[in-house]
């Protein structure tokens, strides 16, 4: 199934994408896609009420699409996972995954606008595959356990500034976490419908010209691994966010470093999770 939301920001339908294409509302079942609808088995009553066939159809044209997941508990990222990203910003392949955290709020829909920050001169692009946790993760005992904690898959554009990030302090946060810079979505994707997380190609474009593409396979650490790293040393809950890591290809390691300016379109796709499109404006 692919899940989703529909609507005006702060007040999105919840609604559920068929394998045929058609769309339905679920605010018989659930007020929100958010950690309290995962961790209650919401996926499952969406399924049993899809078979039953008693959701009622609902229009999506012409409206908003919203995060597939709201009001994420956290967002966690990974920092350098794929190795020629590594090698394009000249650091050297982690032995251990680099974390860090993204202010929630940075959250917005797929299609949305995103603010390029006053004073910015580097704002760069970062398509990532995002993982939604579904069920706690503590103290994991093996990559194995992984599997059952996720619930879906969805794009993640991991907006950077990367002269806040690397210039202005020891830690990557303010880069990181200006308002609208984490794009999310379209769909949240369940994770019966990915049979191989670790066997997608990443793709972006910049202005139509592509800038990115890789594949999940290239990863360092991959999806089982990192959620039982972090399991050891936070708890992951339902709703939980974790960013997995780009490929080459940003404009931090492109010649000229063609950083993102206002008027800017980027485009996103990952196989199976669909595409994302936002036009960057001066905040």
């Amino acid at each position: 199934m692919r899940l989703g939301r529909i609507g005006v920001p702060g007040a999105e339908t919840p609604v559920v994408i068929d394998r045929t294409g058609a769309t339905f509302a679920l605010t018989a079942l659930t007020a929100d896609i958010d950690g309290d609808f995962l961790a209650s088995g919401g996926i499952d009553r969406v399924g049993e009420a899809l078979a039953e066939g008693s959701l009622p159809a609902v229009d999506t044209a012409g409206r908003r699409v919203g995060a597939p997941v709201a009001r994420p508990g956290k967002v966690v990222c990974i920092g350098l996972n794929y190795r020629d990203h590594a090698a394009e910003t000249g650091a050297a392949v982690p032995e251990r995954p680099v974390v860090f955290m993204k202010d929630p709020s940075t959250v917005v829909g797929p299609y949305d606008r995103v603010l390029i920050p006053r004073g910015s001169v580097k704002t760069d692009w970062e398509v990532e595959l995002a993982v939604v946790i579904g069920r706690e993760a503590r103290y994991l005992a093996s990559p194995a356990e992984a599997g059952a904690c996720i619930a879906g898959y969805t794009i993640s554009n991991d907006v950077s500034e990367r002269e806040f990030q690397l210039e202005y302090s020891a830690q990557w946060d303010l880069g990181k976490s200006c308002e609208t810079f984490n794009p999310l979505g379209p769909w949240l994707v369940t994770s019966d419908e990915i049979a191989d997380p670790q066997s997608l190609g990443l793709r972006l474009t910049v202005n139509g010209e592509v800038r990115q593409d890789g594949d999940t396979k290239n990863m360092i650490f991959d999806v089982a691994y990192l959620v039982w790293y972090l399991s050891q040393y936070m708890v992951l809950r339902p709703g939980d966010v974790i960013n997995t890591g780009t490929p080459a290809g940003v404009a931090l390691g492109l010649p000229g470093t063609p950083y993102l300016r206002g008027g800017d379109t980027v485009e996103l796709s990952i196989d199976g999770l669909g595409t994302q499109r936002q036009t960057f404006v001066n905040a």
